[in-house]
């Protein structure tokens, strides 16, 4: 059973595309906010990617970045730390509004919550030493009449995994993604 609280975001789990390949695009250098892996991002006015906050519609998930560091390095992470100074930034965020996530709640899910929405809980929790995401989906948020950031589609295929668990992990869909319409809870 999911009984105990350990985090890990917005994982891509798989696309029924068959590819849940990052997408390439760029971090302003100096850019003030730390970005986790698995942490949902969206697409600036200013064309470069940027920390999603809560009720966002997002992008997708960071999933790492590479750039040259101030003394001329190669420098390849899964997490952007804030205020970083580089050039050649390239950053990689899953961009496909299909791909299915895993994601841990801070409460219980119900099967009866499948089709529900939600946003999620503190958006940059997480770990600047591991560079992952600590983000859930936050259980108070749940709504079938409303939109929220992901749509719960399943329950996640893991050992110990059941629908009412304490902290249950599901299978997830982006429900307001930026390049595409809102899809209603159903």
């Amino acid at each position: 059973m999911s009984t105990t609280s350990q985090p890990f975001g917005l994982r891509p789990s798989y696309s029924p595309s068959g590819s849940t390949r990052p997408t390439a695009y760029s971090i302003l250098t100096g850019y003030a906010v730390t970005i986790l892996q698995n942490q949902p991002v969206k697409i600036g006015t200013n064309g470069t990617i940027q920390a999603a906050a809560i009720g966002d519609r997002f992008i997708g998930t960071f999933q790492g970045v590479e750039f040259l560091n101030s003394d001329g390095r190669q420098t390849i992470s899964n997490k952007w730390t804030a205020s970083t100074a580089g050039t050649e930034i390239v950053a990689y965020v899953t961009l496909d509004p299909t791909i299915v996530y895993d994601i841990q709640a801070n409460g219980s899910i119900a099967v009866t919550n499948i089709g529900a929405q939600a946003d999620f809980t503190t958006v940059g929790a997480g770990s600047t030493t591991t560079g992952l995401s600590a983000m859930m989906i936050d259980t108070a948020t749940l709504t079938d009449s409303g939109n929220a950031q992901v749509r719960i589609i399943g329950l996640s295929p893991a050992p110990d995994n059941a629908f009412g668990d304490s902290f249950t992990i599901v299978q997830v869909q982006v429900s307001e993604h930026q390049n595409v319409a809102d899809r209603a809870a159903y």
